[in-house]
């Protein structure tokens, strides 16, 4: 009877092993079958989009001559854009979390906010969009500007930055608020000096992440009415304004009528996504630099 036992218990390990091994080879097809698809991507990006990008290309205004146009105002439409969404992504973001992280009393209206804000992370990105242009299209009258680009990229940031500021702020130990208690700091001053510069590294890393989110986006802006005419450079928050998603979007539809229009869209792919790896380098360089403080 033991030795059927055994012989059983061999019988099934082998059978995991060979689950096992299924899987992890599944799994690397599947890594290597995306990873290969994206090179294909960015061959083709870079082979239609490289050639185009001058100092002529980045500097120039839009234009319907493919062989004239220019992104400088998409760019600055861009960075307008970023304007708006940064401060406020930060501001509420982080201090949301703080509160219901710190302050807020647990119960289940703190676990119901709490549950509301995870699922807002997944909500379609058009919602918001629908959402911005009725609150700030229509009922505030702002119309398709910068400012009303801004707060609509905002909502749909900031549950992504709140979730991610409150780990940050769960991760940090809970020794170094008991220390600085154990010496007469007030639940402020706790905060600000001790929670806050440990949860840092986190924090900015899943805003400027999120940040990446907001610049890539076009399917709130779509809805919101942002054009993609020979509109002027932007210069002010309540200008009218496009983004490098946009135009790319714009391009593409434009290229089954005129070709060039392919490699214009993949010129401004190349910038969109140097634009996003120095953001994502950031996000690096400013979460070692902290971690190696704290």
């Amino acid at each position: 009877m033991k030795y059927i036992d055994q012989h059983h218990v061999i019988k099934k390990m082998k059978r995991r092993i060979m689950l096992n091994n299924f899987l992890k080879g599944l799994f690397f097809l599947a890594t290597t079958f995306g990873i290969i698809i994206l090179a294909v991507l960015f061959v083709q990006i870079f082979t239609e989009g490289f050639g185009y990008i001058d100092t002529n290309f980045l500097t120039g205004m839009l234009s319907t001559d493919p062989d004239r146009a220019g992104i400088m105002g998409v760019i600055l439409g861009t960075l307008w854009l970023m304007v708006v969404v940064v401060p406020i992504t930060m501001i509420l973001g982080v201090g949301t979390a703080i509160y219901n992280e710190l302050y807020a009393k647990k119960g289940k209206l703190q676990s119901i906010i709490q549950t509301n804000i995870a699922n807002l992370s997944g909500v379609p990105s058009i919602v918001y969009g629908i959402l911005g242009m009725t609150i700030f299209v229509r009922a505030m009258n702002l119309g398709s500007v910068v400012l009303a680009g801004g707060l609509t990229m905002s909502l749909l940031v900031l549950p992504i930055v709140i979730v991610s500021s409150q780990e940050a702020l769960r991760a940090v130990p809970q020794f170094l608020s008991e220390a600085s208690y154990g010496l007469g700091a007030t639940k402020w001053q706790t905060v600000k000096n001790i929670i806050l510069p440990a949860a840092l590294p986190g924090i900015l890393t899943g805003t400027i992440l999120a940040l990446s989110r907001a610049i890539g986006e076009t399917a709130p802006l779509v809805v919101l009415g942002i054009p993609a005419l020979l509109i002027p450079f932007p210069g002010g928050l309540m200008d009218r304004f496009t983004v490098l998603p946009m135009q790319i979007y714009y391009w593409t539809l434009d290229a089954s009528l005129v070709a060039e229009y392919a490699n214009l869209a993949s010129a401004t792919i190349i910038v969109l996504l140097l634009m996003l790896f120095i953001l994502n380098s950031v996000a690096i360089l400013i979460r070692n630099k902290f971690q190696q403080r704290y």
